[in-house]
């Protein structure tokens, strides 16, 4: 299996991609921002429609674009503070019906299916490159700016009067969660990425414990769901982003099952 080429680069690009995604999706779900995470990955098909229109690579023009709504959304916040869910109505309209338009109009020369689906036939050497060094600067940027982005989830009014740059970083957060899909979308597929940045979390939350120590085992769980899923969906000839989806909800119901028999164990 990991004779052929295509083979190493989607391995690689799945471990880079099953730790950046609970880092990012960790602050997501903790900040209640599940489906902005949700949004922002149904608006990188418009970049990849865009990319495959122009002849760019797509996991580049679904970076730029993705940015550009995950800021516009933090635009909009300030003018409809009270209705969240609205703004996100909004991108989503406008993202998917240009990545419509772009791929009925048959200006997409590609096939579309293997990013909204997922694929390791198609991950090329310059694919890992740029995967790579995307994860890299997003990591980067997130050890940089680890320490604002705890106070800002746990108390965005108190890191505020506290000196904070609040906005600032929400932008650059942004622009961190545009990287994290724009990287995993050829692995994992627009359909069920968002998915799998808020699961690993949402089981590791199961374990209450800190955050440290969840933000770890969400990376351990997201690890061995993306790896697993890609080695079945190989040899089942899947879409590798379905069977890791499948994969991660698996895990979360045998986590919550584990704890409620822990918890009936203890009671007796």
């Amino acid at each position: 299996m990991f004779q052929y080429s295509f083979m190493q680069n989607a391995f690689i690009i799945a471990v880079l991609i099953s730790v950046l995604c609970p880092v990012v999706g960790m602050f997501l779900v903790l900040r209640r921002y599940s489906m902005i995470g949700d949004t922002l990955a149904h608006s990188s098909l418009a970049g990849v429609a865009i990319g495959l229109m122009l002849g760019f690579n797509p996991i580049i023009t679904a970076f730029v674009t993705t940015s550009i709504f995950g800021i516009l959304i933090e635009i909009l916040r300030t003018y409809y503070k009270k209705y969240a869910e609205l703004i996100l109505t909004v991108i989503l309209s406008l993202s998917v019906g240009i990545a419509i338009t772009i791929i009925s109009s048959g200006h997409a020369n590609a096939n579309v299916e293997t990013f909204l689906f997922g694929s390791i036939l198609t991950v090329t050497r310059m694919d890992l490159w740029t995967v790579l060094a995307l994860s890299l600067l997003s990591m980067t940027v997130i050890a940089l700016f680890y320490n604002q982005l705890v106070f800002i989830t746990f108390d965005e009014e108190g890191a505020k009067i506290a000196g904070v740059k609040v906005k600032r970083i929400n932008y650059i957060f942004a622009l961190l969660v545009a990287a994290t899909i724009s990287v995993s979308i050829q692995i994992v597929g627009v359909l069920v990425l968002s998915s799998l940045i808020a699961l690993p979390t949402a089981t590791a939350l199961q374990l209450n414990k800190g955050f440290k120590v969840t933000l770890a085992f969400s990376i351990l769980i997201s690890m061995i769901n993306i790896i697993s899923g890609l080695l079945i969906s190989y040899y089942m000839d899947a879409a590798p982003g379905g069977v890791t989806a499948i994969l991660s909800v698996v895990t979360l119901l045998c986590v919550i099952a584990f704890q409620k028999f822990k918890g009936y164990n203890r009671q007796k």
